[in-house]
Order: structure tokens, then sequence, then C-alpha cells
């Protein structure tokens, strides 16, 4: 079981120069930074995580630049997205980005991807809310694209480009690994279609996380892909050990705990917390 955190950062948050070598320090594999451009002012869609939107929404840093931070000051701890918006994202700077993290961290980069509930944030990036899931499929496979060949096109309905160079290229083979965020079945589909990983929200979905765990299983052995070569990774996951317990007993591979937009003070202690719970 690998052992991360999720957190917005802030302004007013621990800093990312902080808080990657407290993670390293104290054991933990990962760090995952969550992504909004922006919150209109009119907006009207439904926050999936309840009647108030929290602050920190309106204030998180953007998470390449955020993670490229953590990356100048940490060794080994594996930085990722949790995930980028890419469905309202320009696929060619969104690949270009992706591959310097992943240049500059030596190889750390994991690229959390998601289509977004923001219907006005979307609309304000051009993107139609309708398409957008077939257009974060198109923004992988074009980064992919980028990554893998030294010159490049791709043909899609709403990303298309013709043969271009787009060096550096990613350290790790094939590009940063895909773990595709959201709710059980449609993000669980998605994810066996074509990312690296799935990455469901703890306490969101209709059913238990153990169907949902056995539906991934099934879903990759329907797909011809090996259930090996993805990783299940519950974002929020519960702190307490019966919890974790249940969660390694049905498979999962990552446990991603969050943790508040709060200084250091607040945060270190929980970091701790956590810590023994790992151990």
């Amino acid at each position: 079981m690998h052992y991360g955190v999720a957190i917005f950062p802030t302004a007013y948050s621990i800093s990312m120069t902080d808080l990657g070598p407290a993670l390293e320090d104290r054991g933990f594999e990962s760090l995952w930074l969550a992504e909004h451009s922006h919150i209109p002012a009119s907006r009207e869609s439904a926050w999936p995580g309840g009647d108030e939107l929290p602050q920190m929404y309106f204030d998180t840093l953007d998470p390449f630049v955020a993670l490229a931070s953590a990356a100048a000051v940490t060794t080994h701890l594996k930085l990722a997205t949790g995930i980028a918006l890419v469905a309202q994202r320009d696929a060619i700077h969104t690949a270009k980005q992706a591959a310097s993290l992943d240049v500059i961290s030596g190889g750390r980069f994991l690229m959390g991807v998601g289509a977004g509930w923001n219907v006005e944030e979307m609309v304000d990036h051009g993107t139609d809310p309708d398409r957008r899931f077939g257009r974060m499929r198109e923004s992988v496979e074009a980064a992919r694209a980028l990554w893998t060949n030294d010159v490049a096109e791709y043909r899609g309905e709403q990303i298309s480009f013709g043969p271009t160079f787009q060096n550096p290229k990613p350290i790790q083979p094939g590009g940063p690994p895909i773990h595709v965020g959201g709710v059980f079945p449609g993000a669980m589909q998605r994810a066996v279609r074509y990312g690296d990983g799935w990455i469901p929200i703890g306490g969101r979905g209709d059913s238990g996380f153990a169907e949902q765990a056995r539906a991934f299983d099934e879903a990759c052995a329907a797909a011809g892909r090996n259930r090996d070569e993805l990783e299940l990774s519950v974002y929020y996951a519960p702190a307490n050990a019966d919890s974790i317990a249940d969660l390694a007993a049905v498979g999962v591979d990552r446990l991603i705990f969050g943790l508040p937009s709060a200084d250091s003070d607040t945060v270190l202690p929980l970091l701790d917390g956590f810590a023994r719970l790992m151990a």
C-alpha cells in the first residue's frame, strides 16, 4: 500500500517547499495537488461535496507551478496533479508542462486528470460541458503522442494538430502515468479505457467500495488489461485503521489522505497522525 496526501495549495497554507520534505521525512509516497483556474462569480453548478463551496477552491495555486517548487526540495516523493482539469486546458501546453515537470523532478510526476464539475468554469475556457469527457480522453491521447514520438501529430474531434516537434520528452517511458479521477462507474470505465489508474473519491458514489473494487477488476479483465498494471487510489481516504485494513483487503493500491489548506502548525500534526496509521 502506498500513502499520499492531497491539498489545495494556497498563499495561506503550508508552502510546498515545507510540505514536500515533511512528507519525505515521514515516509509518504506522494503529494497530490488540486486545480481550479478560477471560480466564476455567477456559478450555478452544484459542488458535489456539499452546499457551500469552500474558500480554498477560490484561492488555489496552479498545481504545476506548486509541484515544481516541491520537486526542487525533494528527492523521491512522487508529485501528482489531483486532479488537472485537462478538459478545459490547452492540450499542447499541458503536455509541455507535464513533460517539463517530469524532467525537473527526475521522473517523479503522476498525472491525475479529470473533466471537472463546474460548468461555468469550463465555458469560460471555451469547453463544451456536454463534450468534456471526450475532450479529456483526446487530451490524454494527444499528450501521449507528443511524449512518445519524435514527430507527433494527433487528429481528434476536438483536438487536432499536424506533425510537430515537442521536447524535452518525459523521463518516464511513455510519459507520466495517467490516473483518471472521478466516481463510479463512469470514471472507472474511462480509467480502464485509457488510463494507468483510477482515483475514486472516498465517500462518494452509490455503491460500497468493495463492490467498486470488484467491478474495477472485472472491467480490466473484460478489456484485456492487466489489473496489476493499473493502480487504484482512494482520494480523501478515511483516516482510521479499520477502514484502511478494509481497503487494503479489496486491493486498493494507494490511500490519499486529505489535508486542509492551513499553516504548518495545523498540517504537521495531522501528518504525524497519518504516519502513525501508516505504521
